[in-house]
Protein backbone atom coordinates (compact mmCIF):
# COMPACT_ATOMS: atom_id res chain seq x y z
CA UNK A 1 0.00 0.00 0.00
CA UNK A 2 1.54 3.76 -0.57
CA UNK A 3 2.38 5.59 2.41
CA UNK A 4 -0.55 8.51 3.30
CA UNK A 5 0.36 11.65 2.13
CA UNK A 6 1.64 14.10 4.74
CA UNK A 7 -0.87 17.13 5.87
CA UNK A 8 0.74 20.78 4.56
CA UNK A 9 0.31 21.83 7.96
CA UNK A 10 2.62 18.75 9.09
CA UNK A 11 6.16 20.21 7.03
CA UNK A 12 9.17 19.07 8.64
CA UNK A 13 10.94 22.45 9.57
CA UNK A 14 14.28 22.92 7.90
CA UNK A 15 17.30 24.71 9.37
CA UNK A 16 17.69 28.24 8.14
CA UNK A 17 21.69 27.83 8.23
CA UNK A 18 21.57 24.85 6.13
CA UNK A 19 24.18 25.39 2.95
CA UNK A 20 24.62 23.17 -0.33
CA UNK A 21 28.46 22.14 -1.11
CA UNK A 22 28.39 21.99 -4.88
CA UNK A 23 31.69 20.47 -4.97
CA UNK A 24 30.50 17.50 -2.53
CA UNK A 25 27.61 16.78 -4.86
CA UNK A 26 29.11 16.97 -7.91
CA UNK A 27 32.78 15.88 -7.64
CA UNK A 28 35.44 16.54 -9.88
CA UNK A 29 35.84 14.27 -12.45
CA UNK A 30 37.81 15.86 -14.60
CA UNK A 31 41.32 14.96 -14.98
CA UNK A 32 44.10 17.68 -15.85
CA UNK A 33 41.60 19.63 -17.13
CA UNK A 34 41.23 17.13 -19.87
CA UNK A 35 37.33 16.70 -19.38
CA UNK A 36 37.10 20.30 -18.53
CA UNK A 37 35.00 21.13 -21.45
CA UNK A 38 32.35 17.76 -20.43
CA UNK A 39 32.00 18.00 -16.76
CA UNK A 40 28.49 19.03 -16.13
CA UNK A 41 27.83 22.02 -14.61
CA UNK A 42 24.82 23.32 -12.60
CA UNK A 43 23.62 27.08 -13.67
CA UNK A 44 24.06 29.51 -11.01
CA UNK A 45 20.54 30.69 -11.65
CA UNK A 46 19.25 27.34 -11.16
CA UNK A 47 21.32 27.17 -7.74
CA UNK A 48 19.81 30.27 -6.16
CA UNK A 49 16.35 29.48 -7.36
CA UNK A 50 17.07 26.31 -5.41
CA UNK A 51 18.53 27.91 -2.44
CA UNK A 52 15.65 30.68 -2.65
CA UNK A 53 13.01 27.89 -2.62
CA UNK A 54 14.28 26.42 0.31
CA UNK A 55 14.52 29.47 2.60
CA UNK A 56 10.90 29.92 1.53
CA UNK A 57 10.41 26.49 2.77
CA UNK A 58 12.04 27.05 6.47
CA UNK A 59 10.19 30.55 6.93
CA UNK A 60 7.08 28.18 5.83
CA UNK A 61 7.78 25.92 8.66
CA UNK A 62 8.17 29.23 11.16
CA UNK A 63 4.92 30.21 10.21
CA UNK A 64 2.31 29.78 13.52
CA UNK A 65 -0.25 27.65 12.77
CA UNK A 66 -3.14 29.93 14.21
CA UNK A 67 -2.04 32.29 11.28
CA UNK A 68 -1.75 29.98 8.82
CA UNK A 69 -5.20 29.11 9.52
CA UNK A 70 -6.43 32.65 9.34
CA UNK A 71 -4.88 33.25 6.07
CA UNK A 72 -6.84 30.17 4.65
CA UNK A 73 -9.74 31.68 6.28
CA UNK A 74 -9.11 34.75 4.78
CA UNK A 75 -8.63 34.10 1.57
CA UNK A 76 -11.92 32.03 1.51
CA UNK A 77 -13.72 34.73 2.59
CA UNK A 78 -11.95 36.93 -0.13
CA UNK A 79 -13.12 34.18 -2.80
CA UNK A 80 -16.70 34.31 -1.17
CA UNK A 81 -17.25 38.05 -1.58
CA UNK A 82 -18.22 37.18 2.27
CA UNK A 83 -18.15 40.86 3.46
CA UNK A 84 -18.98 40.02 7.28
CA UNK A 85 -16.26 37.34 7.07
CA UNK A 86 -13.93 39.94 5.30
CA UNK A 87 -14.47 42.97 7.74
CA UNK A 88 -14.37 40.11 10.55
CA UNK A 89 -10.63 39.43 9.96
CA UNK A 90 -9.23 42.44 8.32
CA UNK A 91 -10.17 45.11 11.75
CA UNK A 92 -10.09 41.76 14.38
CA UNK A 93 -8.14 39.03 13.50
CA UNK A 94 -5.11 40.60 11.76
CA UNK A 95 -4.83 43.15 14.56
CA UNK A 96 -4.87 40.75 16.77
CA UNK A 97 -2.30 38.10 15.21
CA UNK A 98 0.24 41.62 14.57
CA UNK A 99 -0.25 42.29 18.57
CA UNK A 100 0.31 38.29 19.26
CA UNK A 101 3.16 37.41 16.34
CA UNK A 102 4.38 40.49 14.80
CA UNK A 103 4.25 43.07 16.61
CA UNK A 104 7.70 43.96 16.00
CA UNK A 105 8.68 42.19 13.16
CA UNK A 106 7.47 42.07 9.84
CA UNK A 107 4.68 39.46 8.34
CA UNK A 108 5.73 36.49 5.90
CA UNK A 109 6.40 37.63 2.86
CA UNK A 110 3.67 36.78 -0.06
CA UNK A 111 5.90 34.22 -1.97
CA UNK A 112 6.15 32.50 1.42
CA UNK A 113 2.50 32.26 2.17
CA UNK A 114 1.20 31.47 -1.40
CA UNK A 115 1.17 27.72 -1.59
CA UNK A 116 -1.34 28.40 1.31
CA UNK A 117 -3.81 30.72 -0.91
CA UNK A 118 -3.00 28.19 -4.10
CA UNK A 119 -1.12 31.51 -5.46
CA UNK A 120 -4.12 34.08 -5.97
CA UNK A 121 -2.62 36.84 -7.42
CA UNK A 122 -5.53 39.11 -6.40
CA UNK A 123 -5.05 37.99 -2.53
CA UNK A 124 -1.39 38.00 -2.77
CA UNK A 125 -1.87 42.18 -4.02
CA UNK A 126 -4.26 42.74 -1.12
CA UNK A 127 -1.87 40.62 1.30
CA UNK A 128 0.80 43.20 0.45
CA UNK A 129 -1.23 46.05 0.91
CA UNK A 130 -1.72 44.91 4.43
CA UNK A 131 2.05 43.58 4.27
CA UNK A 132 3.51 47.03 3.81
CA UNK A 133 1.48 48.64 5.67
CA UNK A 134 2.26 46.91 8.79
CA UNK A 135 5.99 47.59 7.63
CA UNK A 136 5.42 51.39 7.49
CA UNK A 137 3.35 51.88 10.97
CA UNK A 138 5.27 48.91 13.27
CA UNK A 139 8.44 49.43 11.17
CA UNK A 140 11.57 51.52 9.67
CA UNK A 141 11.29 50.95 5.70
CA UNK A 142 14.13 50.32 3.80
CA UNK A 143 14.20 51.74 0.19
CA UNK A 144 13.46 47.73 -1.33
CA UNK A 145 10.47 48.54 1.01
CA UNK A 146 9.01 51.71 -0.66
CA UNK A 147 9.45 50.72 -3.89
CA UNK A 148 7.63 47.38 -3.70
CA UNK A 149 4.84 48.99 -2.04
CA UNK A 150 4.93 51.50 -5.02
CA UNK A 151 4.90 48.10 -7.76
CA UNK A 152 2.15 46.73 -5.32
CA UNK A 153 -0.21 49.96 -5.44
CA UNK A 154 0.14 50.06 -9.48
CA UNK A 155 -1.14 46.19 -9.39
CA UNK A 156 -3.60 46.89 -7.31
CA UNK A 157 -5.16 49.83 -8.97
CA UNK A 158 -4.60 48.51 -12.29
CA UNK A 159 -6.33 45.74 -11.50
CA UNK A 160 -9.06 47.62 -10.43
CA UNK A 161 -9.50 50.25 -13.49
CA UNK A 162 -7.83 48.47 -16.45
CA UNK A 163 -9.68 45.05 -16.11
CA UNK A 164 -10.30 43.31 -19.20
CA UNK A 165 -13.91 41.85 -18.20
CA UNK A 166 -14.76 45.26 -17.17
CA UNK A 167 -15.45 46.20 -13.43
CA UNK A 168 -14.36 43.62 -10.59
CA UNK A 169 -16.89 41.53 -8.33
CA UNK A 170 -14.57 41.91 -5.57
CA UNK A 171 -15.94 43.22 -2.45
CA UNK A 172 -14.04 44.54 0.64
CA UNK A 173 -15.40 47.03 3.90
CA UNK A 174 -15.82 50.77 3.59
CA UNK A 175 -13.17 50.87 6.13
CA UNK A 176 -10.01 48.94 4.31
CA UNK A 177 -10.80 50.51 1.10
CA UNK A 178 -10.72 54.18 2.99
CA UNK A 179 -7.21 52.61 4.46
CA UNK A 180 -6.10 51.62 0.76
CA UNK A 181 -6.69 55.43 -0.37
CA UNK A 182 -5.32 56.44 2.96
CA UNK A 183 -2.36 54.38 2.81
CA UNK A 184 -1.39 54.77 -0.81
CA UNK A 185 -1.13 58.87 0.11
CA UNK A 186 0.31 58.47 3.03
CA UNK A 187 3.29 56.08 1.63
CA UNK A 188 3.62 59.09 -0.94
CA UNK A 189 4.49 61.39 2.06
CA UNK A 190 6.70 59.40 3.38
CA UNK A 191 8.68 58.47 0.30
CA UNK A 192 9.07 62.44 0.03
CA UNK A 193 10.62 62.89 3.22
CA UNK A 194 12.67 59.96 2.68
CA UNK A 195 13.85 61.01 -0.27
CA UNK A 196 14.58 64.67 0.33
CA UNK A 197 17.22 63.79 2.95
CA UNK A 198 20.36 63.48 0.53
CA UNK A 199 22.56 63.24 3.26
CA UNK A 200 21.79 60.09 5.15
CA UNK A 201 21.75 57.78 1.52
CA UNK A 202 24.08 55.41 1.12
CA UNK A 203 25.44 55.08 -2.57
CA UNK A 204 23.57 52.13 -3.64
CA UNK A 205 20.42 53.87 -2.41
CA UNK A 206 22.12 57.12 -4.39
CA UNK A 207 21.70 54.94 -7.79
CA UNK A 208 18.25 53.62 -7.25
CA UNK A 209 16.84 56.84 -6.67
CA UNK A 210 18.92 58.10 -9.66
CA UNK A 211 17.40 55.47 -11.64
CA UNK A 212 14.09 55.23 -9.82
CA UNK A 213 12.93 58.57 -10.76
CA UNK A 214 9.42 57.78 -11.54
CA UNK A 215 8.94 55.83 -8.71
CA UNK A 216 6.30 57.40 -6.11
CA UNK A 217 6.05 60.65 -8.43
CA UNK A 218 3.25 63.22 -7.72
CA UNK A 219 2.09 62.41 -11.22
CA UNK A 220 1.05 59.21 -10.99
CA UNK A 221 -0.44 59.47 -7.34
CA UNK A 222 -2.70 62.52 -8.84
CA UNK A 223 -3.34 59.93 -12.06
CA UNK A 224 -4.38 57.06 -9.50
CA UNK A 225 -6.86 59.21 -7.56
CA UNK A 226 -8.28 61.27 -10.55
CA UNK A 227 -8.51 57.88 -12.49
CA UNK A 228 -10.95 56.39 -9.27
CA UNK A 229 -12.97 59.61 -10.11
CA UNK A 230 -13.83 59.19 -12.91
CA UNK A 231 -14.11 55.51 -13.10
CA UNK A 232 -16.79 55.94 -10.63
CA UNK A 233 -18.51 59.07 -11.80
CA UNK A 234 -18.63 60.45 -8.11
CA UNK A 235 -19.24 63.53 -8.49
CA UNK A 236 -21.87 63.12 -11.17
CA UNK A 237 -23.64 61.02 -8.40
CA UNK A 238 -23.30 63.75 -5.71
CA UNK A 239 -25.27 66.31 -8.47
CA UNK A 240 -27.39 63.98 -9.28
CA UNK A 241 -28.60 63.50 -5.94
CA UNK A 242 -28.87 67.14 -4.97
CA UNK A 243 -30.73 67.31 -8.18
CA UNK A 244 -33.17 64.75 -6.41
CA UNK A 245 -33.32 62.16 -9.07
CA UNK A 246 -34.67 58.89 -9.67
CA UNK A 247 -32.49 55.81 -8.51
CA UNK A 248 -32.62 54.91 -12.33
CA UNK A 249 -31.71 58.07 -13.54
CA UNK A 250 -28.61 57.65 -11.00
CA UNK A 251 -27.57 54.00 -12.24
CA UNK A 252 -27.71 55.41 -15.90
CA UNK A 253 -25.65 58.03 -15.10
CA UNK A 254 -22.59 56.36 -12.98
CA UNK A 255 -22.88 53.63 -15.24
CA UNK A 256 -21.42 50.06 -14.58
CA UNK A 257 -18.33 51.05 -12.37
CA UNK A 258 -20.43 53.75 -10.19
CA UNK A 259 -23.59 51.08 -9.86
CA UNK A 260 -20.97 48.75 -7.86
CA UNK A 261 -20.10 49.84 -3.95
CA UNK A 262 -16.39 49.46 -4.17
CA UNK A 263 -15.68 52.04 -7.12
CA UNK A 264 -18.49 53.90 -5.78
CA UNK A 265 -16.90 54.26 -2.08
CA UNK A 266 -13.34 54.12 -4.04
CA UNK A 267 -14.28 57.53 -5.61
CA UNK A 268 -15.80 59.21 -2.79
CA UNK A 269 -12.02 58.46 -0.46
CA UNK A 270 -10.62 59.22 -3.63
CA UNK A 271 -11.79 63.18 -3.27
CA UNK A 272 -10.74 63.01 0.37
CA UNK A 273 -7.66 61.68 -0.95
CA UNK A 274 -6.95 64.66 -3.38
CA UNK A 275 -7.82 67.45 -0.97
CA UNK A 276 -5.26 65.65 1.40
CA UNK A 277 -3.00 65.55 -1.56
CA UNK A 278 -3.32 68.88 -2.69
CA UNK A 279 -3.27 70.38 0.84
CA UNK A 280 0.60 68.62 0.71
CA UNK A 281 1.72 70.38 -2.21
CA UNK A 282 0.47 73.67 -0.87
CA UNK A 283 -2.79 74.59 -2.89
CA UNK A 284 -5.39 75.39 -0.65
CA UNK A 285 -7.65 76.99 -3.55
CA UNK A 286 -7.18 73.89 -5.84
CA UNK A 287 -8.04 71.24 -3.07
CA UNK A 288 -11.15 72.69 -1.54
CA UNK A 289 -12.01 72.94 -5.23
CA UNK A 290 -11.95 69.39 -5.58
CA UNK A 291 -14.20 68.85 -3.24
CA UNK A 292 -16.34 71.60 -3.78
CA UNK A 293 -19.53 69.12 -4.12
CA UNK A 294 -19.49 67.53 -0.93
CA UNK A 295 -21.39 68.90 1.48
CA UNK A 296 -19.82 69.04 5.06
CA UNK A 297 -22.59 66.81 6.94
CA UNK A 298 -23.94 63.57 8.67
CA UNK A 299 -25.62 61.92 5.81
CA UNK A 300 -22.52 62.18 3.35
CA UNK A 301 -21.42 58.13 2.67
CA UNK A 302 -18.02 58.96 4.09
CA UNK A 303 -18.78 59.66 7.43
CA UNK A 304 -19.83 55.62 7.89
CA UNK A 305 -15.47 55.58 8.64
CA UNK A 306 -14.29 58.00 11.44
CA UNK A 307 -11.28 57.53 10.45
CA UNK A 308 -12.02 59.78 7.18
CA UNK A 309 -14.89 61.40 8.65
CA UNK A 310 -12.22 63.43 11.22
CA UNK A 311 -9.19 63.90 8.29
CA UNK A 312 -11.89 65.26 5.90
CA UNK A 313 -12.99 68.20 8.19
CA UNK A 314 -9.17 68.46 9.42
CA UNK A 315 -7.39 69.28 5.72
CA UNK A 316 -11.04 71.24 5.18
CA UNK A 317 -10.47 73.35 8.25
CA UNK A 318 -6.48 73.76 7.71
CA UNK A 319 -7.29 74.94 4.49
CA UNK A 320 -9.66 77.55 5.66
CA UNK A 321 -6.74 79.40 7.80
CA UNK A 322 -4.46 79.06 5.14
CA UNK A 323 -7.10 81.24 2.91
CA UNK A 324 -7.42 83.28 6.29
CA UNK A 325 -10.96 82.43 6.58
CA UNK A 326 -11.27 81.98 10.08
CA UNK A 327 -14.46 82.03 10.64
CA UNK A 328 -15.25 79.18 8.13
CA UNK A 329 -12.03 76.85 10.01
CA UNK A 330 -13.79 77.80 13.71
CA UNK A 331 -17.02 76.59 12.22
CA UNK A 332 -15.59 73.11 10.88
CA UNK A 333 -13.43 72.84 13.99
CA UNK A 334 -15.94 72.72 16.11
CA UNK A 335 -18.77 70.48 14.74
CA UNK A 336 -16.07 67.68 14.08
CA UNK A 337 -14.62 68.02 17.93
CA UNK A 338 -17.69 68.10 19.27
CA UNK A 339 -18.90 64.83 17.29
CA UNK A 340 -15.37 63.42 18.34
CA UNK A 341 -16.82 64.43 22.07
CA UNK A 342 -20.22 62.76 21.75
CA UNK A 343 -18.72 59.16 19.94
CA UNK A 344 -15.44 59.27 22.09
CA UNK A 345 -16.81 56.04 24.04
CA UNK A 346 -17.31 54.71 20.76
CA UNK A 347 -13.94 55.47 18.96
CA UNK A 348 -12.22 53.63 22.44
CA UNK A 349 -13.43 50.07 20.54
CA UNK A 350 -11.66 51.40 16.93
CA UNK A 351 -8.13 50.19 16.38
CA UNK A 352 -7.48 53.75 14.74
CA UNK A 353 -8.25 55.37 17.94
CA UNK A 354 -4.91 56.54 18.77
CA UNK A 355 -4.67 58.37 15.33
CA UNK A 356 -8.12 60.03 15.77
CA UNK A 357 -6.85 61.68 19.26
CA UNK A 358 -3.71 62.70 17.59
CA UNK A 359 -5.59 64.48 14.92
CA UNK A 360 -8.49 65.78 17.48
CA UNK A 361 -5.31 67.60 19.22
CA UNK A 362 -4.25 69.13 16.73
CA UNK A 363 -7.28 70.44 15.56
CA UNK A 364 -7.41 72.05 19.14
CA UNK A 365 -4.00 73.72 18.48
CA UNK A 366 -5.46 75.24 15.27
CA UNK A 367 -8.87 76.14 17.08
CA UNK A 368 -6.83 78.36 19.31
CA UNK A 369 -4.63 80.11 16.65
CA UNK A 370 -8.30 80.45 15.12
CA UNK A 371 -9.65 81.90 17.79
CA UNK A 372 -6.64 84.66 18.64
CA UNK A 373 -7.04 86.08 15.29
CA UNK A 374 -11.23 85.88 15.13
CA UNK A 375 -12.23 85.79 18.34
CA UNK A 376 -15.63 84.46 18.97
CA UNK A 377 -18.30 82.86 21.20
CA UNK A 378 -19.13 79.76 19.07
CA UNK A 379 -18.94 77.07 21.60
CA UNK A 380 -17.63 77.27 25.29
CA UNK A 381 -16.89 73.73 25.69
CA UNK A 382 -14.53 73.61 22.97
CA UNK A 383 -12.16 76.72 24.17
CA UNK A 384 -12.74 75.28 27.87
CA UNK A 385 -10.88 72.06 26.29
CA UNK A 386 -8.27 74.44 24.57
CA UNK A 387 -7.58 76.34 27.55
CA UNK A 388 -6.77 73.09 29.43
CA UNK A 389 -4.71 71.53 26.67
CA UNK A 390 -2.83 74.54 25.51
CA UNK A 391 -2.70 77.35 28.39
CA UNK A 392 0.39 78.61 27.80
CA UNK A 393 0.41 79.20 24.45
CA UNK A 394 -2.92 80.31 24.13
CA UNK A 395 -2.74 83.31 26.91
CA UNK A 396 0.67 84.48 24.72
CA UNK A 397 -1.66 84.42 21.59
CA UNK A 398 -2.93 87.59 22.27
CA UNK A 399 0.39 89.71 23.39
CA UNK A 400 1.03 90.87 20.07
CA UNK A 401 4.78 90.19 18.87
CA UNK A 402 5.82 88.57 22.15
CA UNK A 403 3.08 85.70 21.04
CA UNK A 404 4.97 84.98 17.72
CA UNK A 405 6.78 82.33 19.25
CA UNK A 406 3.73 80.48 20.37
CA UNK A 407 1.46 80.77 16.41
CA UNK A 408 5.00 79.10 15.53
CA UNK A 409 4.66 76.43 18.03
CA UNK A 410 1.11 75.64 17.34
CA UNK A 411 1.68 75.86 14.18
CA UNK A 412 4.35 73.73 13.32
CA UNK A 413 2.56 70.85 15.84
CA UNK A 414 -0.30 70.46 13.93
CA UNK A 415 -0.06 71.37 10.61
CA UNK A 416 0.13 68.78 7.83
CA UNK A 417 4.15 67.25 6.61
CA UNK A 418 4.19 69.44 3.52
CA UNK A 419 6.10 68.09 0.69
CA UNK A 420 7.96 69.21 -2.52
CA UNK A 421 7.06 67.94 -5.44
CA UNK A 422 10.12 68.67 -6.68
CA UNK A 423 13.07 65.78 -6.07
CA UNK A 424 16.83 66.47 -5.26
CA UNK A 425 19.14 65.98 -8.17
CA UNK A 426 20.15 62.40 -7.56
CA UNK A 427 20.71 62.21 -12.03
CA UNK A 428 23.49 64.87 -11.53
CA UNK A 429 25.91 64.40 -8.93
CA UNK A 430 27.78 67.99 -9.01
CA UNK A 431 24.25 69.52 -8.16
CA UNK A 432 23.39 66.95 -5.81
CA UNK A 433 26.54 67.77 -4.05
CA UNK A 434 25.90 71.81 -3.98
CA UNK A 435 22.08 70.87 -3.39
CA UNK A 436 23.04 68.49 -0.02
CA UNK A 437 25.99 71.94 0.88
CA UNK A 438 22.94 73.96 0.66
CA UNK A 439 19.68 72.22 0.73
CA UNK A 440 16.67 74.49 0.57
CA UNK A 441 14.27 75.10 2.79
CA UNK A 442 11.42 72.57 4.48
CA UNK A 443 8.45 73.25 3.06
CA UNK A 444 7.09 73.64 6.49
CA UNK A 445 9.18 76.33 7.13
CA UNK A 446 7.87 78.38 4.03
CA UNK A 447 4.35 77.83 5.10
CA UNK A 448 4.86 79.16 8.61
CA UNK A 449 6.76 82.04 7.19
CA UNK A 450 3.94 83.28 5.17
CA UNK A 451 1.44 82.50 7.80
CA UNK A 452 3.55 84.28 10.59
CA UNK A 453 3.95 87.32 7.68
CA UNK A 454 -0.27 87.49 8.41
CA UNK A 455 -0.09 86.99 12.26
CA UNK A 456 2.90 90.03 12.52
CA UNK A 457 0.31 92.29 10.29
CA UNK A 458 -2.36 91.35 13.19
CA UNK A 459 -0.04 92.13 16.13
CA UNK A 460 -1.18 95.39 17.24
CA UNK A 461 -5.15 94.06 16.91
CA UNK A 462 -5.06 92.82 20.60
CA UNK A 463 -3.48 96.04 21.83
CA UNK A 464 -5.98 98.93 20.26
CA UNK A 465 -9.01 96.43 20.41
CA UNK A 466 -8.54 96.61 24.21
CA UNK A 467 -8.21 100.58 24.55
CA UNK A 468 -10.99 100.97 21.76
CA UNK A 469 -13.31 98.92 24.25
CA UNK A 470 -13.03 101.95 26.51
CA UNK A 471 -14.59 104.68 24.52
CA UNK A 472 -17.53 105.40 22.08
CA UNK A 473 -15.36 108.52 20.68
CA UNK A 474 -12.01 109.44 21.27
CA UNK A 475 -9.24 111.90 19.89
CA UNK A 476 -6.83 110.86 17.60
CA UNK A 477 -4.00 112.51 18.69
CA UNK A 478 -4.82 110.68 22.26
CA UNK A 479 -5.22 107.82 20.73
CA UNK A 480 -2.10 108.15 19.33
CA UNK A 481 -0.49 108.66 22.65
CA UNK A 482 -1.50 105.68 24.03
CA UNK A 483 0.10 103.68 21.64
CA UNK A 484 3.47 105.32 21.88
CA UNK A 485 2.94 106.18 17.67
CA UNK A 486 2.57 109.09 16.03
CA UNK A 487 -0.61 109.65 13.96
CA UNK A 488 0.28 108.32 10.83
CA UNK A 489 1.42 104.62 12.73
CA UNK A 490 -1.69 105.06 14.78
CA UNK A 491 -3.97 104.99 11.30
CA UNK A 492 -2.22 102.02 9.66
CA UNK A 493 -2.71 99.95 13.52
CA UNK A 494 -6.30 101.02 12.55
CA UNK A 495 -6.69 99.89 9.69
CA UNK A 496 -5.08 96.73 10.20
CA UNK A 497 -7.76 96.02 13.17
CA UNK A 498 -10.22 96.98 10.33
CA UNK A 499 -9.09 94.35 8.15
CA UNK A 500 -8.64 91.51 10.45
CA UNK A 501 -12.73 91.75 11.24
CA UNK A 502 -13.40 91.54 7.77
CA UNK A 503 -13.54 87.79 6.54
CA UNK A 504 -14.90 86.24 3.30
CA UNK A 505 -17.72 83.58 5.38
CA UNK A 506 -20.43 81.02 4.12
CA UNK A 507 -23.08 82.51 5.86
CA UNK A 508 -25.27 79.74 4.94
CA UNK A 509 -26.67 79.33 1.54
CA UNK A 510 -23.24 78.75 -0.23
CA UNK A 511 -23.27 74.98 -1.37
CA UNK A 512 -19.42 75.44 -2.61
CA UNK A 513 -16.74 75.30 0.51
CA UNK A 514 -15.28 78.06 -1.35
CA UNK A 515 -18.12 80.46 -1.68
CA UNK A 516 -18.58 83.10 0.73
CA UNK A 517 -19.49 86.73 1.54
CA UNK A 518 -17.76 89.55 3.11
CA UNK A 519 -18.49 89.66 6.89
CA UNK A 520 -17.87 91.29 9.83
CA UNK A 521 -15.75 88.80 12.63
CA UNK A 522 -15.95 91.57 15.30
CA UNK A 523 -17.64 92.47 17.95
CA UNK A 524 -16.75 95.98 17.77
CA UNK A 525 -16.23 98.65 14.46
CA UNK A 526 -15.12 102.42 14.36
CA UNK A 527 -15.16 105.03 11.94
CA UNK A 528 -12.61 107.99 11.84
CA UNK A 529 -14.44 111.33 11.12
CA UNK A 530 -11.67 114.03 10.95
CA UNK A 531 -9.46 113.63 14.57
CA UNK A 532 -12.05 111.78 16.12
CA UNK A 533 -12.51 108.15 16.37
CA UNK A 534 -15.72 106.72 16.66
CA UNK A 535 -16.46 103.70 18.23
CA UNK A 536 -19.66 101.43 17.77
CA UNK A 537 -19.94 98.06 19.79
CA UNK A 538 -22.08 95.41 18.57
CA UNK A 539 -23.59 93.19 21.85
CA UNK A 540 -23.70 89.47 20.75
CA UNK A 541 -26.15 87.56 22.66
CA UNK A 542 -25.12 84.86 24.57
CA UNK A 543 -25.71 81.33 22.49
CA UNK A 544 -27.85 79.24 24.78
CA UNK A 545 -28.05 76.44 22.16
CA UNK A 546 -24.76 74.67 23.09
CA UNK A 547 -25.70 74.66 26.24
CA UNK A 548 -29.15 73.19 25.94
CA UNK A 549 -27.77 70.32 24.06
CA UNK A 550 -25.27 69.46 26.19
CA UNK A 551 -27.31 69.12 29.29
CA UNK A 552 -30.52 67.30 26.84
CA UNK A 553 -27.30 65.24 26.46
CA UNK A 554 -26.45 64.95 29.91
CA UNK A 555 -30.00 63.93 31.41
CA UNK A 556 -30.37 61.46 28.19
CA UNK A 557 -27.07 59.81 29.29
CA UNK A 558 -28.23 59.45 33.10
CA UNK A 559 -31.69 58.10 31.87
CA UNK A 560 -30.25 55.75 29.83
CA UNK A 561 -28.29 54.16 32.65
CA UNK A 562 -31.21 54.21 35.04
CA UNK A 563 -33.21 51.99 32.52
CA UNK A 564 -30.09 49.87 32.22
CA UNK A 565 -29.65 49.23 35.91
CA UNK A 566 -30.53 46.34 37.67
CA UNK A 567 -34.32 46.44 39.36
CA UNK A 568 -34.55 46.66 43.09
CA UNK A 569 -35.70 43.64 44.82
CA UNK A 570 -38.76 43.08 46.20
CA UNK A 571 -38.86 43.59 50.32
CA UNK A 572 -39.66 39.73 51.22
CA UNK A 573 -43.57 39.65 53.46
CA UNK A 574 -42.86 39.19 57.27
CA UNK A 575 -44.28 34.96 57.93
CA UNK A 576 -47.30 36.62 60.45
CA UNK A 577 -48.49 38.56 57.00
CA UNK A 578 -48.35 35.75 54.94
CA UNK A 579 -52.52 35.46 55.38
CA UNK A 580 -53.02 39.18 54.63
CA UNK A 581 -51.07 38.99 51.75
CA UNK A 582 -53.27 35.89 50.48
CA UNK A 583 -56.50 38.01 51.22
CA UNK A 584 -55.13 41.00 49.22
CA UNK A 585 -54.43 39.63 45.50
CA UNK A 586 -55.54 42.96 44.26
CA UNK A 587 -53.19 44.70 45.63
CA UNK A 588 -50.21 42.88 44.97
CA UNK A 589 -51.13 43.59 41.36
CA UNK A 590 -50.70 47.02 41.42
CA UNK A 591 -47.40 47.01 42.68
CA UNK A 592 -45.59 46.35 38.81
CA UNK A 593 -41.83 46.73 39.35
CA UNK A 594 -42.34 44.11 42.54
CA UNK A 595 -43.83 41.45 40.17
CA UNK A 596 -41.50 42.20 37.36
CA UNK A 597 -38.23 41.46 40.13
CA UNK A 598 -40.27 37.75 41.06
CA UNK A 599 -40.54 37.35 37.26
Amino acid sequence: MSQPRVSLWATEEIDEELQVDVNLAIGNYGQNGLYEDAQPKIDEATLIAVQHQMAQQAAFSQIPDAVKRFIVHFHQAVLENNLAEITVAYESGWNRLTEKHYSKTEWPEAEVIAPLVNDDQLFLILYRELYYRHVYSRLQPDIDDRFHSYENSCELFNYLLNSEDGPVSLQLPEQWLWDIVDEFIYQFQSFYVWRAKVKTKTEEELVMLADGSQVWSAYSVLNVLYSLIQKSKINEFILAQQQNKSEAEIAEIVGDYGSLPLYHMLGYFSLIGLLRVHVLLGDFTLALKVVENVELNQKNPFTRVTACHVATYYYVGFCYIMLRRYPDAIRVFVQILNFILRMRQYHTRSYQYDQINKTADRMYALFAICNALSPSRLDDNILNIVKDRYGDQFAKLSRGDEGLPAFEELFLYACPKFISANPPPYDDPEQLASYAEEPPSEPAQRHLALFVADVRAQAAVPTLRSFLKLYTSLDAAKLASFLDADEEEMVQQMMAVKAASRSVSRVGTEKNLLDGQMISTSDMDFVINENMVHISEVTVGRRFAGWFIRNTEHAQRVLDGVKNGPLPLAPQPAAGSEAESKSAPAQQKKVAWATAAKA
